[in-house]
This record gives C-alpha cells, structure tokens and sequence, in this order.
C-alpha cells in the first residue's frame, strides 16, 4: 500500500508539526457524553477545549544578566509544550516581571522588554501547535523580590537566600507597599545573617502610576506573542497582595488604611490592562482567599485579609472586565498558621471549598465571573499516594477533577475548572491518565498513539 500525498501538517508555524486528527485532550466522539472536566468552555473569544489548566510554576531557568535576561529559553518550550502536547487546555507561562525588580529571583523571566517577546512567542507556537491555549502570569514580585532560586536556597539548606548586585540581585531596589527592616517577608533586618529577604522601600506615588503603566505595557507585549489570556497575579505575598493586607499596608496615602485604598492598586492594574489588550482576550486573576492570619496578634492588632475580603473584593472586579478568579490561599506573611479548614476538620481540599464558596456567593450577587480551583491534590499526601498507591492515587484524582466541575443532584459545581500544578512536572500526562481512569475516551497525541492507554 502507498501513501499518495504528504501527511497533513499545521499550518502556519516556522518548524513543521503533524496535524492531529482530533487535538489530544478532546473526546473522540464529540457527541459522547462525558464529564464536564472534559467539555470546552468559552471565556470571551476563547474557547478551552477540556477543563484542565496547567498552572504557573516558577522554573529558574532565564538568563539574570546580558542581553537575555528574563527571556524565556528552549527549557520552556520544552517543558510547557510537553504539557500541550499531553492534552492540557490552557498552559500558564510562570509568574514573569512586569519590570526588572519584579522578578522573584534573577532567573524569573520578565516581559518588561520587547527584547522578551521571542520567547514567549515560541512557547505559543508550540502549543497552539498541540491545539492548546496560552496564558501569561504577569507578576511583580514586591518585597520578595531579589532571592535565590529555590534549588540554590536548597541546597544551601535555607528557605530562603538573598541575592546580592553582583550575583544578579537588586538589594537596593526591592519594593514594597511600606518600607522598613520590619516589613522584609521574615523581618529580619539586611545586616542579620539568617535574614532572607531584603527591607523594601515603599513605593511612592508617582512610582504606582508608573508600575500601572508597565503593567499595560507587558499585557500588550504578551498580545504581540501570541498569548490568548493574561491573568494578574494578585496572590501568594507578592506586590498586589502586600497591597491588599493591612499586615503588609501601613500606608496613609490613598494607597492605604480603608479597604477601597488597599484594593486602589488593583483596580487600577485590572483597568489598565483590560483597555490595553482587545476585547475578546480574557483576563484572570489569582488571588489568596485568606493570608491565614485570623485569630493571630497580627490580626488583632492590624486586622487581615480573609475570605470575606476577598468575596467583596470579587464582587467589584467581576464588574471591571475579570473572567476568571483563580483562587488560592496564603504566601503574605511567615506567621501563617496554616489552614483553617485542615486544622479544623483534617480536609485536604480546603482552596476547593473557597472557591467553590466565592462562586456561591458571585452567583447569588448576579455575577456570572468565573471560578478556578486551584491546590486540587496537596502536596504531601499526594507523594504518599503516589508511592503508596498507584493507579489508585491517579484513581481519586481523576475523581477529584471531575467532582469540583460537575453539577451534581442540581447543585452548582464547586469550580469552571481546574489548575494542577506540580504534578504536571511528574505526569505531563496527567490528562490523558485522568481521562482514562475516568472512562473517557480521549484523543492522543498523533506520535503517542502506539502507548495509548488500553480501555478500562
């Protein structure tokens, strides 16, 4: 038997890829029923084809100095690419510096610069290549700002390491909300060797406005790339949520003090980034629900964030142009204690049932905002489980996803989707297993197709 004309290839690309029958991560029966965790999902212009999201995950891995610094590198795309290839809808570039001082380490990538554009359009290449979407975490980094990578603090067994000028480090130009050795994330002063962080300075006003406007000018920098959804990172101690917890605000400029000052920034980042991308490109954001902190003498004496901030916090950016709120938990201040609902109840899924109480509570103000759960699988029982247990593990995770998006006996789900993160790095196939052990039967990856699952 011969072949009579060339395989099909997708169109458009600058290096050739074969053009899948179905794209991976798709029923191959359209008309099939299957779990909502596998069905598309349209935000504005955009639709994802299943549910699953691979979140951000910082990697360490650009240039801190020369004429590639914070560009993204063949790392990435192999890395991110594998993912789309592997049936993942949308695929997060990690957390990337909206200016040079935002970046976490000197290795974060940055989009500050349109020298920073290449790189991220290779990682869209690839995946729009695998029919997945792209998104980019825009971030800056405030007081936790000019630390190692982890796998240096690591093996210099510290949880966290400053870096110095000389190393690629930015000691003199860490920001934050409020300044001082007392607002460094461990607030250890800079001259005490145990410290781990720098004291910022605290942004002025004119250096807000400025901030804003790099804001804009990075959404627009990702559009040129090639990236389908921009989300703020407005979570995990970095800039934003300095901003919003009184713990880490002290200011008593409009920056400050009242909730609508702490949440000024914010607002004015949403609105500037939504004018500066096109209607049809939607905008998340990821917040930490709660920075763990209730019942704390922080707390008593400053008050918090928590997951009532954060509802009426939701409740105004669903009306600025936000299409999903990627809720997570914690990261602002070292005294954390934890989780509320681990301590209290000995819960596992506990960002789960946030979220799913946000999306109560948009629905019944009117808001059709969407939800994404994030920190589906915790990490130390996931580990046991995966050595442990098996194909078991993967069983309960697989039922896990499909629980939080499904409706069930009438019930809203607890989520429109789901982000996994860390264990994309040990299953980069962790769809296609998920879909598997659902009974779904899923299209693959034309190269894979000879170690395809057997059905169930």
């Amino acid at each position: 038997m011969t072949l009579n004309k060339p395989v099909d290839a997708v169109e458009g690309l600058s290096f050739f890829a074969p053009k899948h029958a179905r794209s991976p991560g798709t029923p191959v029966d359209p008309n099939a029923k299957v779990p909502t965790l596998f069905t598309p999902l349209t935000i504005r212009g955009v639709t994802l084809k299943n549910r699953i999201v691979v979140a951000p995950m910082c990697q360490y891995s650009s240039a801190a100095f020369g004429p590639a610094i914070g560009a993204l590198t063949p790392y990435h795309v192999a890395t991110l690419g594998h993912y789309a290839l592997k049936g993942a809808a949308l695929v997060f570039i990690e957390a990337s510096g909206v200016q040079p001082n935002g970046r976490i380490s000197p290795h974060c990538p940055g989009i500050w610069s349109d020298d920073q554009i290449p790189g991220v359009a290779s990682i869209a290449e690839i995946c729009h290549a695998q029919g997945a979407l792209v998104a980019l975490q825009l971030a800056h980094a405030g007081r936790k700002g000019s630390t190692a990578a982890t796998y240096v603090a690591t093996a210099a067994r510290k949880p966290s390491l400053r870096v110095s000028k000389e190393a690629g480090g930015w000691p003199d130009n860490v920001v934050g909300p409020s300044a001082g050795d007392e607002h460094s994330w461990d607030g250890k002063r800079d001259d005490d060797p145990e410290g781990g962080f720098y004291a910022p300075r605290a942004l002025s006003e004119s250096d807000i406005q400025d901030l804003v406007k790099d804001w804009a000018a990075a959404a627009k920098r990702a559009i040129k790339a090639g990236v389908d959804v921009i989300e703020i990172h407005g979570a995990h101690g970095y800039l934003i949520n300095q901003f919003l917890s009184p713990v880490t605000n002290r200011r008593t400029d409009k920056y400050g003090g009242s909730f609508e000052n702490r949440t000024r920034l914010l607002i004015e980042v949403i609105k500037a980034v939504r004018d500066a991308i096109p209607e049809e490109t939607p905008v998340f954001l990821r917040l930490s629900a709660t920075e763990w902190l209730e019942g704390t003498d922080l707390e008593k004496q400053y008050g918090s964030w928590d997951v009532e901030s954060t509802i009426q916090l939701c409740k105004i950016v669903a009306d600025l142009g936000i299409d999903l709120l990627d809720i997570s938990s914690g990261g602002n201040h070292p005294e954390q204690k934890g989780n509320l609902f681990s301590n209290l109840s000995g819960s596992t899924d506990y960002q789960t049932k946030i979220a799913a109480r946000i999306r109560r509570e948009l629905r019944a103000a009117g808001k059709s905002t969407l939800v994404g759960a994030v920190g589906l699988i915790t990490e130390a029982d996931q580990a046991r489980d995966l050595t442990e247990a098996g194909s078991e593990a993967i069983a309960q995770e697989a039922d896990a996803a499909k629980q939080v998006t499904d409706a069930s006996e009438g019930k809203e789900p607890s989520a429109d989707l789901v982000l996994v993160a860390r264990q994309f790095m040990r299953e980069p196939e962790w769809v296609l297993k998920v879909a598997w052990r659902l009974g779904v039967d899923i299209a693959w990856p034309s190269q894979f197709l000879r170690v395809r699952f057997p059905k169930l």
